[in-house]
Formats: structure tokens, sequence, C-alpha cells
């Protein structure tokens, strides 16, 4: 009997094409397609929406927020399109790993927000839309995006639950963590009341 079968080896290669998909810099593409200068060497030097803001171009942040949930979406459609949930579910973790720990930027990505959100759209666009309700509604109180953004993973969970059942209950709590996990510098900044606003550098 070998020792990885053949559904296992199937998982393996979905989360491999997952990762890769979620790997795919965006932010520092468009950045670079449209003349934008670095994005390492840019506010937080992170790859994602929020710091493409930070150059001025309103056009390139939407498309990096876009794409980046794309990516997460289209990763776990295929998967579930060809494999089946357990696939989709294996697809949406390792394309948020992908996007936080990308292979091409050696392992030094961004926090995941955007395909969160995507991959929640795709897994189910009810607790999708629900998490992203929860980011809007969250920063035009706070005006602070990592803080909506951790309004709307944490929130996660209790979308899942409401809405689904238990089905994901499991993956939604290992996404959280990973997206919180790449928030601690913004939630010390937090603590401490030096957490920038929305617009702000």
């Amino acid at each position: 009997m070998p020792l990885i079968d053949s559904t296992t080896t199937q998982l393996i290669l979905w989360a491999a094409f997952a990762y890769l998909m979620g790997s795919i810099p965006f932010g520092m593409v468009l950045a670079k397609v449209m003349g934008l200068g670095n994005l390492r060497n840019i506010g937080s030097g992170n790859i994602g929406a929020t710091n493409v803001l930070r150059t001025g171009n309103k056009t390139a942040a939407a498309l990096t927020l876009i794409f980046d949930a794309a990516k997460g979406a289209v990763a776990v459609l295929v998967a579930r399109a060809l494999a089946g949930e357990d696939a989709a579910q294996i697809a949406a973790l390792a394309a948020l790993l992908g996007h936080c720990f990308p292979i091409w930027l050696g392992f030094k990505g961004g926090k995941g927000v955007a395909t969160f959100l995507g991959i929640w759209l795709a897994l189910d666009w009810r607790v999708g839309v629900a998490c992203c309700l929860t980011w809007l509604v969250a920063a035009a109180i706070w005006r602070i995006s990592s803080l909506a953004a951790l309004a709307a993973a944490g929130m996660s969970i209790f979308w899942v639950l409401l809405l689904t059942g238990s089905q994901t209950l499991v993956l939604a709590g290992i996404l959280t963590m990973l997206v919180y996990w790449r928030h601690s510098a913004n939630i010390a900044r937090i603590k401490s009341g030096t957490e920038p606003k929305i617009g702000q550098s």
C-alpha cells in the first residue's frame, strides 16, 4: 500500500496550485507597471492595497484589492469545480499562505485581507459578503484599515456559525488566526494609539 494515496496526492497538488496563485504579488506588479516605484520603499513596505494607496494612485490600489481578492477566489472555485469541497478548503488555506509568504518575494508577503475576503466570497458568498460589510462598517467607524481587517476576520467565525453551521468552522479559525498573526505589529500600534488612519502615511 502506498504511503500517500491518490486522494492525498490530489489535495497536495491543489494546495500547490493555490499557493502559487496566492503568491502572485499583484501590488508589486501593478506598482511597477504603473510607474509607482518599489512598494518595499513606500509606507509600511507592504504589498497590499492599503500600501498601494499610499502612492496616491487610487486606481492601482483598487486594482490591487480586486486582483488579490480574485486570486483567492479563483483558487477556491477551480479546486471545488474540479476536485470537490475538501480541495476547495485546502486551496483556501494555501492561497492565503501564498499571499502572506510568497515564494517569489522570499516568503515576505502581505497581510492577506483582500485574499481572505476573496476566499470567503468563493467558499460561501453569504459569509464573504458579511465579512466585507463588517470591514466597511468598522472602517467607517474607526477609519483604521487594520482594525477593520481584524474585525472582519474575527467576525468571520460568527458569520460561519450563523450562516453555514460548522462545516468550515475549523478553516475559519485557522484563516482568522493567520490574519491576526500577520497583523501583530498593527495590533501593537492600535493598542499604543499610533496606528495610522486610512489616507495617512
